[in-house]
This record gives C-alpha cells, sequence and structure tokens, in this order.
C-alpha cells in the first residue's frame, strides 16, 4: 500500500468542485443564487451552445468590495454565516462559500463587480484557481460573471456532458424555476442570441407563472392560500380535469428555493384524491413559508432537497391548503360551441348538393350602420389628401346600400368578464373565506347619424358613434390602474339565493337536463349518482352492513392472496364483506354491502383481496378509498338505465345543492353548463 500524504491543492479543488459542478446548468444555478441573495432585482443569464463554450450571469446586486474579490474564490469564503448559530437559520440560497471556488477549479472565469456608490470597479480574471488579473475598471453597479471552455482541464469528464441542446434545456428549466420562486426579480435568459424567457419581476407569482409556463397552464389554475401549524402555503393548484400527463409540472418552493420533496407530493395528490382522472398527475405551484429553524437545508450538495422537523406538520399543511382550494373552486364547467362561419372562397354543401359559390355583390349587406371596413376605407382615401376626411351624401348611400339616408342608430356593449365566485366552504380544520366577483357591467350607448347630410359632406368623426370611436385604444401603463368606479363590491353579509332551476329531460339515456335563466345544465346521472353514494358512504351517511348471501359463493385465487385475506379478515369485515378462507388457497364469499347486487360478488370481492396484497403496510386507508370507489360505482345507476323523472330530479337536486359533487371519484365532471347567449348565437340571434 503507497504511503499517506496530502493532495496537491490543484487536485482537492477538482475533486471538490466534482461535487458541486456536475454540467452547465450547475454552474448557472450557483451563479443566479449569489445574485438573488446579493439583492438584485434584475438578473440575465445568457449562454452560447448549451453553456459548454460561453455562460454569463448579470445582475444589479450589491457588488463585492475590491479587497474581497480575491477571498471570494477561495473555498469556503462567505458572507452569508459565520458562526454555528447561523446553519439553523440560514434565509439565504447559498451559504457555503463554495460556488465561486468551484467553477473557477473547471473553467475560466472572468468577472466584473462594483458596489453602489464606489468610482471604480474591479476586474478579476481566474482560470483553474490560477489567478491571471486583477485590476480596477469602469462598470455599473452590481456584477457580471462570464464563464468559457468548462471542463477544459478536466477533459474526462467533459466527453460525459450531453448535447448542446440537452445541456440548454437544463440551464432553461434552473432559470425557470428561479423566475418563480422570486417574482420580484426580472429574470431573462437569452440562449444563442435569442432571448427566450422574461419575467415582469412585478412581484406578482402570477405572472411569473404566466411567463414561464404560458397562458394555457396560467388559465387552469386556481389560487391557494392556507396556514396551519405555523406554516403558510401560497401559490395555485391545477383544475382537477385538467390534470397533467407526468408530475414535471409539481413545483415546490421551500422559503423561495425550489426543492423536490415526496412529501410534498405525497400531499398534494392526496388532496385530489377522488377528484383527478386514473392516469392523470395534479400540476401546482406552491410557495412554502416556514420558520429556518424547522428545516435543514444542508443534506444536499445542490440544495435541491431538504428535511423537515416536522414531516407529518408539512403533509398536513399542504394536504389541507390544496384541499380547501379544490373545494372553494366548485363552478361547474362551461361548455363553448365553437363558432362556424361560412367562407365565400370555397364550395360550400348542403345534404350532400355542391351549390355555385355566390359572389361578393351578392352577400347581403346590413343596412342598418356603416361597416367597419367601409369607413377605414373611407378614411384612407380621404388620408391620400390634404383635403379634411368628409363623407358626402352619396357616398353615405353608397356605403349604407340605401337609395336615401336612413336614421340608423348604433348599440355599442362592453362588458367586463364575469368571474364565478363561490361561496364560502367549511372545512374540518380551516374555513375559506368569501372572494368577492368584481360586479359586471353592461352599458349599451346609442348614437343616431343625422337625418340629412349636406352636399359638401361632414366629417367622417361625425358619422362615428362614440362607442365605436374607443372601441380599440393602445395600452400603455395607465390601462393597469385600477380606477376608483372599478373597485369590486363589498363583500355582503348574507349568503347569494341558489340559483332556480328546473328539470327538463333526459338525453341518450346517460344525461339529465335542466335549466336556470341564463343557463343549460347538463349532468352525468352515472358519475353523478356515483360521486354521491361515493360522499354518502364515507360521511356515513349510507352503512356498509353486510348482507348475507342466500347461496355463499366459492372462488379459487393465488395464494399470496389467500394469506392476505387471511390476515385482514376482522377489516374485510368493516367493508361490509364476509369471506372464510376455506383450503388453500380456496375463499367462500358469505356476504357483500347490502348496497350491492349478488351478481357482482365475485368481481368485487376479486378486486378487494388484489389490493389487499398490493398493500404492504396498514390497508384500510388506502383500501377503504379505493373500494368506496368500485361499490359507488356499481351501486350507482348506469347509462340508459330506465329511471323515473322523479329519480333524476333527486340526483340533479344533490348536484345543484352540494359543490363536492363536481367530479365522480375516478376524475371524470359530473356537469357542464351551455350558456344561453352561446345558443343565441349559434341560431345568429346575437353576432
Amino acid at each position: 500500500m503507497a504511503r499517506v500524504k496530502l493532495l496537491d491543492k490543484e487536485l482537492y479543488e477538482l475533486i471538490a468542485a466534482g461535487e458541486v459542478i456536475e454540467r452547465p446548468s450547475s454552474i448557472i444555478k450557483e451563479l443566479a443564487e449569489n445574485s438573488i441573495d446579493s439583492g438584485a432585482t434584475a438578473v440575465t443569464i445568457e449562454i452560447k451552445r448549451g453553456g459548454i463554450s460561453y455562460m454569463r450571469v448579470t445582475d444589479n446586486g450589491s457588488g463585492i468590495y475590491p479587497e474581497d474579490v480575491h477571498t471570494a474564490f477561495l473555498r469556503h469564503a462567505t458572507g452569508k454565516i459565520s458562526t454555528r448559530a447561523d446553519l439553523t437559520d440560514i434565509h439565504t440560497l447559498g451559504f457555503r462559500g463554495e460556488a465561486l471556488a468551484s467553477v473557477a477549479a473547471v473553467a475560466k472565469v472572468d468577472m466584473l463587480t462594483k458596489v453602489r456608490d464606489a468610482g471604480y470597479g474591479t476586474h478579476y480574471v481566474i482560470e483553474g484557481t490560477e489567478e491571471k488579473l486583477n485590476e480596477s475598471c469602469g462598470c455599473p453597479d452590481g456584477t457580471t460573471i462570464v464563464v468559457r471552455d468548462i471542463f477544459y482541464n478536466v477533459p474526462a469528464r467533459l466527453k460525459f456532458l450531453k448535447k448542446d441542446v440537452s445541456e440548454g434545456n437544463d440551464i432553461a428549466r434552473i432559470a425557470e424555476k428561479l423566475a418563480v420562486s422570486h417574482p420580484e426579480i426580472s429574470v431573462k435568459l437569452i440562449r444563442d442570441n435569442k432571448q427566450v424567457l422574461f419575467t415582469p419581476g412585478d412581484n406578482k407569482l402570477f405572472s411569473a407563472v404566466y411567463s414561464v409556463f404560458g397562458r394555457q397552464f396560467a388559465a387552469s389554475l386556481i389560487p391557494v392560500d392556507y396556514s396551519m401549524n405555523n406554516i403558510k402555503i401560497t401559490g395555485y393548484t391545477v383544475r382537477p380535469l385538467l390534470g397533467a400527463k407526468n408530475r414535471k409540472l409539481q413545483n415546490f418552493f421551500v422559503n423561495g428555493r425550489y426543492v423536490q420533496s415526496l412529501t410534498c407530493m405525497r400531499a398534494v395528490e392526496e388532496a385530489y384524491k377522488n377528484s383527478i382522472m386514473e392516469g392523470k398527475f395534479p400540476a401546482c405551484v406552491l410557495c412554502i413559508t416556514m420558520p429556518p429553524a424547522d428545516l435543514d437545508v444542508n443534506v444536499h450538495p445542490q440544495k435541491t432537497e431538504v428535511r423537515f422537523t416536522s414531516e407529518r406538520a408539512v403533509y398536513e399543511t399542504i394536504y389541507f391548503s390544496v384541499k380547501n382550494a379544490l373545494l372553494a373552486d366548485s363552478k361547474p364547467e362551461e361548455m363553448v360551441i365553437p363558432e362556424h362561419k361560412q367562407d365565400y372562397r370555397r364550395p360550400y354543401y348542403y345534404d350532400g348538393i355542391s351549390y355555385e359559390q355566390p359572389q361578393m355583390n351578392d352577400v347581403p349587406v346590413n343596412t342598418g350602420h356603416i361597416g367597419s371596413s367601409q369607413l377605414f376605407a373611407s378614411k384612407s382615401n380621404a388620408s391620400q389628401s390634404n383635403a379634411p376626411q368628409r363623407v358626402t351624401a352619396e357616398e353615405y348611400r353608397r356605403m349604407t346600400g340605401s337609395g336615401q339616408p336612413a336614421k340608423s342608430t348604433y348599440a355599442a356593449k362592453t362588458s367586463a368578464s364575469a368571474y364565478q365566485s363561490s361561496s364560502a366552504v367549511s372545512h374540518p380544520v380551516q374555513h375559506i373565506a368569501e372572494t368577492p366577483a368584481p360586479p359586471v357591467r353592461e352599458k349599451a350607448a346609442e348614437t343616431e347619424l343625422p337625418d340629412e347630410i349636406p352636399e359638401e359632406g361632414l366629417p367622417i368623426e361625425q358619422l362615428v358613434p362614440e362607442t365605436v370611436k374607443h372601441e380599440f385604444r393602445y395600452i400603455d401603463d395607465s390601462s393597469f390602474v385600477q380606477r376608483s368606479d372599478d373597485k369590486p363590491a363589498e363583500k355582503p353579509e348574507e349568503k347569494p339565493v341558489p340559483e332556480q332551476y328546473r328539470f327538463i329531460g333526459e338525453a341518450f339515456g346517460t344525461y339529465i337536463i335542466a335549466q336556470t335563466d341564463e343557463n343549460i345544465i347538463f349532468v352525468d346521472k352515472h358519475a353523478a349518482h356515483e360521486r354521491i353514494n361515493f360522499e354518502r358512504m364515507r360521511s356515513g351517511e349510507v352503512s356498509l352492513d353486510c348482507q348475507m348471501l342466500i347461496e355463499p359463493q366459492i372462488i379459487r385465487t393465488e395464494y399470496s392472496r389467500y394469506d392476505a385475506v387471511r390476515e385482514n379478515i376482522g377489516k374485510i369485515r368493516e367493508l361490509g364483506f364476509a369471506l372464510e378462507p376455506l383450503e388453500p388457497p380456496e375463499i367462500k364469499i358469505c356476504g357483500i354491502p347490502s348496497v350491492l347486487d349478488s351478481c357482482d360478488a365475485t368481481d368485487i370481492v376479486c378486486e378487494l383481496i388484489e389490493r389487499l396484497e398490493n398493500i404492504s403496510h396498514d390497508p384500510m386507508p388506502d383500501v377503504l378509498d379505493d373500494m368506496l370507489h368500485s361499490i359507488a360505482c356499481k351501486a350507482s345507476v348506469r347509462a340508459n338505465d330506465k329511471n323515473t323523472p322523479e329519480e333524476l330530479s333527486v340526483i340533479l337536486d344533490r348536484v345543484m345543492n352540494d359543490e363536492r359533487i363536481r367530479y365522480c371519484p375516478h376524475g371524470r365532471p359530473v356537469m357542464f353548463t351551455l350558456k344561453k347567449r352561446e345558443l343565441e348565437k349559434q341560431f345568429r340571434r346575437i353576432v
């Protein structure tokens, strides 16, 4: 065996750097986190070739003092902690003092930094732990670090890097997580000279989520705001109907730090249980704020994993925060019929017969008003000369399609988007406060055209109603300022009166149809009845009494499943089943829950014992919900079942008056609404 000796500085620096710097994204993460810790309000990240050849991180933070620049690149040099007690009260993203030293050990680093109110900054160059330059220079406040040629001195690690595109994607994901976790900071990502990410830095989480994940994802979110166990949860979670295909859109941030936590993931998925479709996963952006002393962030070199002092407290707080948000968002999905417009450039068909394409002159003209295209055309022609823009009587007659000037009335309606606000939902742990809905305002402005137009004409502005002239306008900063008259109405103390509805009938033997003043409601009778039965059994409203069979049935199963039944006979009885193990591997079915039909006995018992086999720990919590799903499904009415109007009305009443009945236990929607306005648009009553 060789003699024991100390490693050279260059060698142990490379070994230590390997724990922190795995690929270009590791460098971006460390440098961007330092920028955030410096108090920056804007961070720019630029990469080329996936960061392999070039990386730049620029911020407008506090900068580094000239005398501290050299020290900052030494291992374990930091200004964020100083005593042992600081390790239990960490408020920054970085604290070990390894980032700059690790980066400099495996790449060529060029730094420009300047503290505020200083006359000059510092230009510092270091390559592979060897200092090349340290001089004063002029530069803006903050810090800019350029990293070139990663792993140039460790070719064995360089060849294990992925393709440029893959490395760039990893960096983009890091930038997205940092942008969402700190919405108060404007984050910009430039990739191969093209800007691919920009967040406004307006301290609004929704703005950051919209910028990072896009419009469609942002539109599917419902807010989360909840406090419990000295832990506060804020953010957004997705509606159950819009679940994702995987868990990649589950984002958890603990005290501003992106983490991967099995505890958080399980809490969210448990909250969605019985609401989301099978095979789908909830998506969320949850910010968890808790005392730093209650977690340990020093369990992983890259600090992507944390350890909680009380896993149970975190689990419960996340579970109830998401569950309450889902209960508060109980409005049914809205059905929108896509508008179809005849394309006059193509042949059209009716009953399989092709008709001649109509000419544009044959298209009916609405003589009640002047079309906007005609107005703009007239205005454009007038602008070609220096003469005032006027419309003569003859032009007016031609544009309106009438022989005589007609007295026309314009009506322009502008309406604000109506936000449905759910009523306060009571919960065993916490009460959800009502969110007032902004009032919906509709204004109709009428402007009369002149009865007569003089031969010399009138200015075109007089022919354009006030509402039309102001229908389009540029968006500026004032567009986002809330006016005093736009403030939401004060929250009423009394609860809103439930919407009145009327049972109409049934379609296709499956869908209950009802009507309110402004909506038509479609209810899937099987999905609704299944959810009703599930909630009744889970709440104890319907007990799972065992009904003994006149003729017991005997089934033959696998030996492992036979053992699972024999070990859980008592717990099986709590579910309303009476099973008797015979000679292995035969089992006698003596009784089933009274809500089931005896013809379903074999199938549901086989399902039960299969679930018992797959659960290694205490099976009751998991098996109970799963079996309640199955029992509720088999005890519910089915499509094409013959039901009386009275029976369907009972299901409808429960759906309309119980906000929990919005999704079946398997995640399918129970009801949809179709607005009266959508029907009127289809029949061209309105346009």
